[in-house]
């Protein structure tokens, strides 16, 4: 996988990448987490794999309006207790397949604040059209 120039640079600055985790019954459908494997093949030593937990099953976000969105979010995702001192201070990139309104962006990011992140952007590989 080449990373462009910003996505080289971006990866380089952040000390953890953390990918989008799936419920465990999304995961046990598809079988995989494709923004697991996209982050491993963007730097397998900086991927935090099970930092953020997705903490439930949640309906799927591409039939919801932005805010039926944001409300389907809420409580979905907390950080590991097992990792947060680790991120703490830390810059973290979120790291997800594709992105519509955000809403999943937002929600994790959130977290990942208030469990001492220092900086959390995001890299995703699609956007859906508005």
């Amino acid at each position: 996988m080449q990373n462009t120039p910003f996505a080289a640079d971006a990866i380089e600055q952040a000390d953890a990448l953390i990918p989008i985790p799936l419920s465990l019954k999304r995961l046990s459908e598809r079988g995989y987490n494709q923004s697991l494997i996209l982050s491993q093949k963007l730097s397998a030593q900086k991927t935090h794999p099970n930092s953020l937990l997705r903490m439930r099953h949640t309906a799927a976000q591409s039939t919801l309006s932005r805010q039926q969105r944001l409300t389907n979010l809420n409580g979905a995702f907390a950080v590991s207790p097992f990792k947060s001192a680790e991120l703490r201070g830390q810059r973290v990139m979120l790291i997800d397949d594709v992105m519509t309104s955000g809403a999943t962006l937002q929600a994790a990011a959130q977290v990942l604040k208030q469990a001492g992140a220092v900086q959390v952007s995001a890299l995703v590989f699609a956007r859906t059209p508005a």
